[in-house]
């Protein structure tokens, strides 16, 4: 359930470190490629970011944000710094063209969640003049990682930026006092700064059973010892010094060696846990009795079970009113794109890890997960380059089957890998076939040949079935529709310049041969999509991609006695009215979900929460309620669907969602791979999974090969239909 605007900076900084420098380019007057110089890009819409010369507010440039269809881009700068202060302000002059379906803004950031704001209040939309904005954010120096700061656009439309300038308590930055941070003991230890110092990993019998076990009991020491919980110990660099001790031992010494090392970790209080309510599912620690260690080694491990520990962990706190964790202070180690054989064991261990302790769908797994540490141990160390270590991450990713796991930013390894120009024409599978339902410009897919409704049946020679066969590992989701969704935007990408592909037209085949084009040239159509129109005079509908709260009142007046109201959640909601909207659907309060979660004195021990309740209004809408989802229903749709879905004339109108619902938590593994997962568990109230399932249609309608052909949109014909019935 992520909001996408909160989620800016995380995609592409990592776990920043400041060093002494002055703030620069400010105004962007300094350029390179036609951009502002250290500024990035982030967002995925296709909006064009460039220097403008001929508008600007002052100097020779100002920063164009252009987006010709509605999406998200951002422009942001990190700091150099932590300062000193109270109050930090960002000033900037903004000037919008056409400004729709979202808003413009500046925004800033301190992390971690220590403050944020993104202007979404003041609304800048339309065309406005040059004019002077600020954002002020409350500092606390000892909490912050990182300050970001940037521009951005959300919907459609044009928003040039120019003249920023940054001030803390009043005054101007660049006399702003440098925080001065007293450095960790984890961050004190340098040893292991330029390479873990271990390669040529064995992998016979012998050292594989010592590596699985080592893996097993360093992640187990990691989130259950108060002396590494605590933050005492570089636990990534105590790996690199514990393996070598245990590399071709017996399993006596290894056993030995590991007690002892235990042992020298110090001593720990003790506390019995209470037996707690409404467990979901227990951490799977019967490894530690049951994997043949020496009394001493088993004895020392389960005595940990009742050690006294620190609420947060060093390397994992929990999110404020949500309870989702936060990885905190795992390193992304960002210099290394391939890391050495120490490390991508250590990303290995750090994953695994933080699956079997707090992922709350852990125990949907369908495969033993101890199991699947010992398959990839090879997996990783055999990896020769940046692009084989990046896979074998992306295919343990996808072993816990969870649509918000993935490798996410701009991961050069998996752009290359995938291809990094496209066709024309983007797919979906209906009828279990690939299928052409668009064109990203209508001009240019006239140019290849290809018709709506189209069936690829071979790309450059191999038959799409077996293509998709092959790369399923490589996608990680929920459930096979949403693996289907995600493999049909990459079908048709390639490094080269033209894809041959084979496909059936009206029973006949044909052969063409289409040009391909890197993003910035598809050249992608503007959709004209609106948050609420009527469908006709008795039935009202909308969309939720661009919902907007300040909205509702005013269009539930509208539709009050219309026959109908069709929601389409076959997208991401841009706003949360999960209670706002809730209740102008439903005369009485209802409960809709709970969840589950863990903490750090029981890692692993998932237990439910209360069941939530949607109020009711006595104004309540009166009609049907058609809800409408498919496989891009996910995470926050699935959830404002569970919740409109208790309306007592709701019906849901479609196919299998998305299945991955929950607060998202990410995860850095060493060469700046970006993951996540799902982070709470979300459940109906009765406890009836939805992870995986997804949010099961009352009236099961999928697209045909047809109604694509036709331009027919089935789902909504068939809402419609029992509307008016």
């Amino acid at each position: 359930m992520k909001k996408f605007f909160t989620t800016i900076p995380l995609l592409v900084l990592g776990m920043a470190t400041f060093a002494q420098n002055k703030i620069q380019n400010l105004n962007f007057e300094s350029t390179e490629n036609n951009l502002p110089k250290i500024w990035k890009i982030a967002g995925d819409g296709s909006a064009k970011v460039f220097i403008d010369s001929n508008e600007k507010q002052e100097g020779k440039n100002s920063v164009l944000i252009d987006a010709e269809q509605p999406g998200f881009k951002a422009l942001m700068y990190m700091l150099p710094e932590n300062y000193t202060g109270r109050k930090i302000t960002l000033s900037g002059y903004i000037k919008t063209e056409n400004v729709s379906e979202g808003f413009a803004g500046l925004w800033m950031r301190i992390d971690p969640e220590v403050a944020f704001d993104n202007m979404q209040k003041t609304g800048l939309t339309g065309t406005t003049p040059w004019k002077k904005y600020e954002i002020i954010l409350a500092m606390s120096p000892k909490d912050t990682q990182k300050i970001v700061i940037g521009a951005l656009l959300t919907g459609k439309g044009k928003v040039w930026v120019d003249n920023l300038k940054l001030s803390i308590d009043g005054k101007d930055i660049e006399n702003a006092k440098i925080f001065e941070k007293k450095l960790t003991k984890v961050e004190l230890d340098k040893e292991f700064d330029n390479g873990s110092n271990i390669n040529n990993i064995s992998l016979d019998k012998n050292n594989l059973d010592n590596l699985k076990n080592l893996g097993l009991i360093w992640g187990y020491l990691k989130y259950y010892h108060p002396t590494v919980a605590e933050g005492n110990i570089n636990w990534d660099y105590e790996l690199f010094r514990i393996y070598p001790k245990i590399a071709h031992v017996s399993a006596d010494q290894r056993d030995q060696i590991l007690s002892n090392w235990i042992k020298n970790l110090g001593t720990y209080k003790t506390v019995k846990n209470k037996e707690p309510n409404d467990v979901k599912f227990r951490p799977d620690l019967d490894w530690i009795t049951n994997s043949g260690f020496s009394k001493e080694l088993t004895n020392l491990l389960l005595e940990l079970k009742d050690a006294k520990r620190p609420a947060v962990n060093y390397y994992v706190d929990f999110f404020a009113h949500v309870g989702n964790p936060d990885f905190k202070n795992e390193n992304p180690y960002t210099q290394m794109s391939y890391p050495d054989e120490g490390f991508r064991l250590l990303s290995l261990y750090r994953y695994w890890n933080i699956i079997q302790y707090y992922f709350p769908y852990k125990n949907l797994i369908d495969e033993d997960w101890k199991g699947i540490l010992a398959e990839f141990i090879p997996k990783f160390i055999n990896a020769k380059n940046e692009t084989e270590y990046t896979l074998a991450s992306l295919e343990i990713i996808g072993r816990i089957h969870d649509t918000h796991a993935g490798i996410w930013g701009n991961n050069e390894a998996l752009k290359k890998y995938f291809g990094e120009r496209y066709a024309q024409a983007f797919l979906t599978f209906a009828e279990n076939k690939a299928v052409v339902k668009d064109f990203y410009n209508d001009s240019l897919g006239e140019e290849t040949g290809l018709q709506k409704g189209d069936v690829i049946t071979e790309i450059n020679g191999e038959n799409v079935d077996n293509i998709v066969k092959n790369t399923l590992k490589y996608l990680p989701a929920s459930n096979y529709p949403t693996q289907l969704r995600d493999i049909s935007k990459k079908l048709l990408r390639s490094n080269a310049e033209t894809i041959t592909v084979k496909i059936n037209r009206n029973g006949k085949t044909e052969e063409k041969t289409i040009k391909t084009y890197t993003s910035s040239d598809l050249k992608i159509k503007t959709e004209n999509k609106e948050f609420f129109k009527m469908h006709d005079d008795e039935v009202a509908y909308v969309y939720m991609g661009i919902v907007n709260s300040d909205k509702l009142s005013e269009v539930f007046n509208k539709i009050k006695n219309t026959k109908g109201l069709v929601i389409d959640f076959r997208n991401y909601p841009s706003d949360f009215v999960v209670f706002t909207m809730g209740k102008l659907l439903k005369p009485n309060s209802t409960e809709f979900v709970k969840f589950s979660s863990t903490s750090n004195s029981q890692p692993g021990l998932f237990t439910f929460t209360p069941s939530l309740k949607i109020p009711g209004a006595d104004n309540a809408y009166k009609g049907k309620i058609a809800i409408l989802v498919n496989e891009t229903t996910q995470s926050s749709a699935e959830y404002h669907t569970m919740a409109f879905r208790t309306a007592p004339n709701a019906k849901v109108f479609g196919s299998t969602t998305a299945g991955a619902d929950g607060n998202v938590s990410k995860i850095m593994l060493p060469g700046n791979i970006s993951t996540m997962i799902s982070g709470i568990g979300i459940y109906y109230p009765d406890g009836t999974e939805t992870q995986r399932i997804g949010i099961v249609p009352d009236v099961e309608v999928k697209p045909t090969i047809d109604g694509i052909k036709n331009n027919k949109d089935e789902v909504l014909d068939k809402a419609v239909e029992w509307i008016k019935s």
